[in-house]
């Protein structure tokens, strides 16, 4: 699967990047080693952030800015691995989904960077990636109704199903043998993405039992 970024959305932030992975998964409970691998990333990521330090993080902060240009409140779309370190530093930790939801989200809060995953099997081509415009909503995982207006979002044939911020219900991973893409969200260009795709794909193939895993960068 292709994706186009669109041009207005590449003039008002020239360094957005989308790093994808695509690749199939039996998509289950996370094992215990993993969460076990979790939980210590969690205990370390605590001692390394405060609340105020998160936003000094280069991909947190790149996402900010990203939204500012963009004409969004950070604070009204916080990024979704800001809301995660935020929930860790407070001791709220993070709830654990399945094992491709939970790798994302270990790589995310890792990395700074916002990641997406998606059912391929959910969406029609073309996909672009673009500045919402007026009357842009869907179903959020978990947050109701969302008014994207001027989000940088996903878009598909049905129309909008991912952002930095919050995903929508239609395209998310559930249980079972799924084709699937996972998106880093980038503002500050590919060459941080590298080696983060390389973990991604690593832990994937270790606790996700991914035989082939594809990376591409739009």
């Amino acid at each position: 699967m292709d994706i186009k970024i669109d041009q207005e959305l590449k003039t008002a932030v020239p360094e957005t990047v989308l790093a994808v992975l695509f690749y199939e998964a039996d998509v289950k409970e996370s094992s215990a080693e993993f969460n076990q691998a979790f939980q210590q990333l969690e205990e370390n990521l605590k001692k390394q952030y405060t609340l105020e330090t998160i936003v000094e993080n280069p991909h947190v902060l790149s996402t900010r800015t990203a939204y500012k240009k963009l004409g969004n409140k950070p604070t009204e779309h916080r990024n979704a691995a800001e809301a995660m370190l935020r929930r860790i530093v407070k001791g709220q930790g993070l709830y654990h989904i399945n094992s491709i939801v939970d790798i994302n989200n270990y790589i995310s809060v890792s990395s700074g960077y916002s990641i997406g995953s998606y059912d391929l099997d959910q969406l029609k081509e073309p996909v672009e990636y673009i500045k919402a415009p007026e009357g842009t909503f869907y179903e959020g995982i978990g947050k109701g109704g969302l008014n994207l207006v001027n989000m940088p979002v996903l878009k598909d044939e049905n129309g909008a199903f991912g952002n930095a911020s919050s995903d929508s219900r239609r395209a998310m991973i559930t249980e079972g043998h799924h084709r699937i893409m996972s998106i880093i969200y980038s503002f500050d260009g590919a060459a941080d993405t590298v080696p983060w795709t390389d973990q991604f794909a690593a832990m994937l193939k270790q606790y996700a039992g991914a035989a082939e895993v594809e990376v591409k960068t739009f």
